[in-house]
């Protein structure tokens, strides 16, 4: 069979900010917004994120995952520009998009991403177009899993978390899938294992324990904003987890300059093969392969 090729990136935090209306600038979008003004406007550029894009369309990708942090401070003058950007990246039914705990900012508005980006979340067997998680879409040879792990957190954390409804509905779901002859992909904002304590996924050793139970091929993830592999334990060998890094950053500090990952998946007899592709820039040049490896 023909690979099938699926893109992924991640964290565009869309820029330029619009300026908040009145009273929208309260609690922890006080610090946020000063964050952004002070530091983070400096490393997350439109230009950069429009000719990543550009690299990655011309890569001809079968499907797309996004994964999460689309906007910055959940402002409600974010949510469309973003949609607008999306679909430039491609049509809903060749782009999956989750959200990241920046698209759940804030209680007032962590209901707009799902309403916004509404045709982009929802599952194959989704009723009445509702955005529900976990959702499943099936595309060419792939079942593509979304999770959210977005929610809103105190000041000075960005923590996500599953929940047990979700946890559940995830349990019958891969127990399902166990007996198809599928590639699982995983999709979660928050990386599986992370040292940072106030940027964690909360119940991530739930979810390990479920991946240990009954596998997927890949899980995805954004968050940490940096080149990220590591291996976790599945019922029949280790399962790679990846991170990739913000899709609008120039280098800073330990974070590298904005890249995505190509997966070219084919099956071999009962085997799967799967191959990543890393693009990005590498010393202010333009987007170019980095890295080439076989995850399987």
């Amino acid at each position: 069979m023909a690979a099938f090729t699926l893109a992924h990136l991640s964290d565009p935090h869309i820029p330029p900010l619009p300026w908040p209306r009145p009273g929208e600038l309260v609690g922890k979008r006080v610090l946020g917004y000063l964050n952004w003004t002070r530091n983070r406007r400096k490393f997350h550029r439109r230009d950069v994120l429009d000719a990543l894009v550009s690299d990655m369309r011309a890569q001809t990708p079968d499907h797309i995952a996004v994964t999460g942090d689309l906007v910055n401070l959940s402002l409600e003058a974010e949510f469309h520009p973003a949609r607008t950007w999306l679909e430039g990246v491609g049509p809903s039914d060749q782009v999956t998009v989750i959200p990241g705990n920046h698209d759940a900012y804030v209680r007032a508005t962590q209901h707009r991403f799902a309403e916004v980006f509404s045709p982009y979340l929802i599952g194959d067997d989704a009723a009445d177009g509702a955005a529900t998680f976990p959702s499943l879409r099936r595309r060419g040879p792939l079942a593509l899993i979304s999770v959210s792990s977005a929610v809103p957190t105190p000041l000075l954390k960005a923590t996500g978390w599953l929940g047990r409804i979700q946890l559940d509905a995830l349990d019958r779901m891969l127990l399902k899938l166990a007996a198809e002859p599928a590639f699982r992909v995983l999709l979660v904002h928050h990386p599986l294992c992370s040292d940072a304590w106030d940027k964690r996924l909360t119940d991530s050793s739930e979810l390990l324990a479920l991946l240990r139970r009954h596998g997927v091929e890949l899980v995805l993830h954004g968050h940490d904003h940096i080149h990220s592999t590591i291996w976790i334990d599945g019922p029949a060998g280790k399962i790679p987890t990846i991170g990739v890094p913000s899709a609008s950053a120039i280098a800073h500090g330990r974070h590298p300059a904005a890249a995505y990952n190509v997966f070219s998946i084919t099956r071999e007899g009962d085997a799967w093969r799967c191959e990543q592709t890393v693009r990005g820039f590498s010393n202010g040049s333009a987007v170019q392969e980095l890295k080439r490896v076989s995850l399987s």
